[in-house]
């Protein structure tokens, strides 16, 4: 569902390593590289998605996470105009994000992007926890920096 503004509302997944590095994961359909992220359905609450998005995109489910926290309120991006769907009424424009930090318990092995039957993601990587806020997409970076900057103190609590 896209709200009057044109942004659907959506969550984002932040996987924490013991050693404090972050799941960086590769997409399916092209080079590009975020972190886990989904939309969130009119039946659910942005924790129920976030669950389901976790499954769904990386195999994991809540036994196998910690949730530490999330960022208070909407973060959003807005998609550059070659992105926009022409045709949706209200018109597509972004995207807004709850960000949930997430500790990984269970064993990396269980990590699994073969739950659906068009995977987004293709493989991953842990990298250091401000990496993607320099290297995912450009209209990403802003909107990355302040899910870091807001989740970064609850790493301490890990």
């Amino acid at each position: 569902m896209v709200d009057r503004d044109g942004f659907r509302p959506n969550v984002g997944i932040i996987l924490l390593s013991d050693g404090g590095q972050v799941f960086w994961a590769k997409r399916s359909r092209g080079n590009g590289w975020q972190f886990p992220q989904g939309g969130i359905n009119n039946d659910e609450s942005a924790e129920e998605a976030m669950f389901r998005e976790l499954y769904e995109e990386v195999g994991l489910e809540p036994h196998h996470v910690d949730v530490l926290g999330c960022t208070p309120g909407w973060l959003k991006y807005q998609l550059p105009k070659k992105y926009h769907k022409k045709n949706s009424d209200p018109l597509f424009v972004g995207q807004k994000q709850v960000y949930y930090l997430l500790k990984l318990l269970s064993p990396e092995s269980q990590v699994d992007f073969n739950k659906t039957a068009a995977p987004e993601f293709e493989s991953y990587r842990w990298v250091d926890f401000w990496y993607p806020a320099q290297n995912v997409i450009h209209f990403k970076r802003p909107v990355y920096r302040k899910a870091l900057k807001h989740l970064e103190p609850l790493i301490k609590s890990a």
